[in-house]
């Protein structure tokens, strides 16, 4: 996934939140599969930065439950458990609606442009059956869009924290999934409720795709 290199303030990123946004994506997209060892020094020169920068990233990554260290075995990659979906969901269904809501209160006109361009992006990818990867990409630039427009530092850190989680269990059946495109493609009400500062609407729009999700996955096990 192409990662964003500066803040949305337009300061540069530092090569520490580089490495870990970087990982992170790597880890949630399964492009680093679960079980799979974690090479510090692998890692540090395919990104093209030293290896405290990677140590400080994976320190993160542990505490977002995305790797696990074991004393003399070395560091991997966490597995992906469907177990973890009903946990997962029960968070997300309290938390996406709150997040849409205030997204819609709270949104500067920087929010709404960049949300407008995903509402496009959407738009785009509906008419041309984009690969599942791509419309994988496309969930998380929206969902984290969105949680940035909440303009709640804690509120965004959690919820990425658990659309990170929740993605990766999507990706462990994404060939099985029969309507993908659908699921992405629900974004673009939500994005319009958020941009046209509806609250009430947007948190619906959130709560119902939220167990959408949870119920697709299961349908694909």
């Amino acid at each position: 996934m192409q990662q964003v290199a500066t803040q949305p303030d337009g300061e540069e990123l530092s090569l520490a939140e580089r490495a870990y946004r970087a990982i992170r994506d790597r880890l949630v997209l399964l492009e680093i599969r679960p079980g799979a060892p974690i090479n510090e020094e692998q890692l540090a020169q395919s990104l093209g930065v030293g290896r405290t920068p990677v140590r400080e990233a994976l320190k993160r990554l542990q505490y977002e439950r995305l790797i696990t260290t074991y004393p003399r075995r070395g560091t991997f990659a966490t597995d992906v458990n469907i177990t973890d979906l009903a946990h997962i969901s029960e968070v997300r269904q309290e938390l996406e609606p709150l997040a849409a809501a205030q997204a819609a209160r709270r949104a500067t006109a920087a929010d709404r442009a960049t949300l407008t361009a995903l509402r496009q992006e959407l738009a785009r990818a509906a008419s041309r059956r984009p690969e599942p990867v791509e419309l994988l990409h496309l969930d998380l630039q929206v969902h984290r869009a969105i949680y940035a427009a909440t303009h709640n530092p804690y509120l965004d850190d959690t919820l990425v924290r658990y659309d990170n989680l929740a993605t990766r269990i999507w990706c462990l059946f994404i060939e099985r999934l029969s309507d993908m495109a659908g699921h992405v493609e629900e974004h673009g009400p939500l994005i319009e409720a958020i941009v046209d500062g509806r609250p009430d609407q947007a948190a619906q729009l959130a709560g119902r795709h939220v167990v959408r999700f949870e119920r697709a996955v299961r349908e694909a096990i």
